[in-house]
């Protein structure tokens, strides 16, 4: 699939610096929620460029650096667990997408946005935007901001949140709520990378 469509769209319309954006990590039982925003050069050539969930890690780890190589700017960004349990993650999503827009180098004229949802009922994407579902899989902007942000958050779990709590095996499940991730919260009880929020369907099943 062609994945210049939309931004060749805003460039026509005179729009001349386009970037894209997505998070990654709202689903998983702890640590942060991870953004990315990204402008590429127009029609910058990235073999093997799509939706981060479409990719194998390894493809992803590879991409990951030529696209930081090749972006005119990128930025990345995250909302803490504690600031998700204080608000909620659809918050937290938009407050960490528009931090990472406001991380980059370079102002953007428009943001290409991943989803249909712009805002919650207190953050809300505040840079121009349009929102484009499943626009990780249609625009080359978000498909590089998606990779950015699950490589970023990956690599957060697998490494820091591991090494802090070697118990939990952050490395193997990444956070998410795995049948492995349950047992050793089972075992252990929760840490204070977990977010508390996240944790009341295992609550409401102990004894």
């Amino acid at each position: 699939m062609d994945l210049w469509i939309y931004e060749r769209a805003q460039w026509e319309r005179g729009v001349s610096t386009l970037c894209g954006v997505d998070e990654a990590g709202a689903g998983p039982l702890a640590g942060p929620v991870y953004a990315a925003a990204v402008i590429l050069p127009r029609e910058a050539d990235i073999p093997g460029l799509n939706d981060s969930k479409k990719l194998t890690e390894k493809k992803r780890e590879a991409l990951f650096d030529i696209i930081c190589r090749e972006a005119s700017a990128w930025s990345v960004a995250r909302v803490e667990a504690a600031e998700i349990d204080e608000m909620d993650i659809l918050n937290a999503r938009m407050l960490a997408m528009q931090r990472a827009i406001d991380g980059l180098s370079i102002p953007p004229d428009l943001c290409l946005i991943d989803g249909n949802r712009d805002h919650g009922s207190r953050y809300e994407i505040s840079a121009p935007h349009e929102t484009i579902v499943g626009g990780d899989g249609k625009s080359a902007s978000i498909a590089a901001a998606s990779i950015l942000a699950k490589v970023s958050r990956d690599r957060y779990a697998a490494g820091e949140l591991d090494a802090q709590y070697p118990q939990y095996q952050f490395a193997k499940h990444k956070g998410y709520g795995t049948k492995l991730h349950y047992a050793l919260l089972d075992q252990y009880g929760p840490c204070p990378a977990h977010r508390v929020t996240f944790l009341k369907k295992w609550e409401a099943r102990r004894p």
